[in-house]
């Protein structure tokens, strides 16, 4: 069974986290959600708390398949601060190991140089901050081990794309028809 890590930090965008949440685990995914506020209990955006897995220093990096960083203007520079993640980050990269990021997250990508010469989206907006990117407004990109998506509206789409990733096509069709998904 595949395995990954989705990073929570105060300020998160709540459905770019619980949508590709729940669509990985429906579809048989290992999905370990990770505190980096050095607490399991996660403030969103909008004031919904999560009570995350375990703590960043918790996680077991080698284990994992992919790392997914959700967006909000602020969980984004909450995940930017935390060094310990960004390293890893890296090292995914360097690996050829999935990383993927939703909304404003791409643009930590994008800090970290791991988009020169690679396809990538954000939030609208934000774009700039792509460095070295050929930017797209397509509500999910994958470009090779990077994938990355727009938004809250596009939350369900990055969650299948995941899915796809590690199932196959014909599972993620059947995983939207099951959430209605139009």
């Amino acid at each position: 069974m595949a395995k990954v890590a989705i990073f929570l930090a105060d300020g998160f965008e709540e459905v770019e986290a619980i949508a590709p949440i729940d669509i990985l685990r429906r579809g048989g995914v290992e999905v370990s959600t990770v505190s980096v506020m050095g607490r399991t209990e996660v403030k969103g955006s909008h004031d919904i708390y999560v009570q995350a897995d375990m703590l960043l220093e918790d996680l077991d990096f080698g284990a994992q398949d992919m790392l997914i960083l959700p967006g909000g203007g602020l969980g984004t520079q909450n995940l930017r601060a935390c060094e310990p993640l960004l390293e890893k980050v890296k090292e995914f990269d360097a690996a050829g190991k999935y990383i993927a990021a939703i909304c404003a997250a791409p643009t930590v990508f994008g800090q970290l140089g791991l988009l020169k010469g690679k396809r990538a989206t954000c939030y609208g907006g934000m774009e700039e901050q792509l460095t070295g990117a050929e930017k797209s407004t397509e509500a999910v990109v994958v470009d090779g081990h990077i994938i990355t998506s727009r938004g809250m509206g596009t939350a369900t789409l990055f969650g299948l794309k995941l899915l796809e990733i590690f199932t196959d096509k014909a599972t993620a069709d059947d995983m939207a028809a099951k959430v209605m998904m139009p």
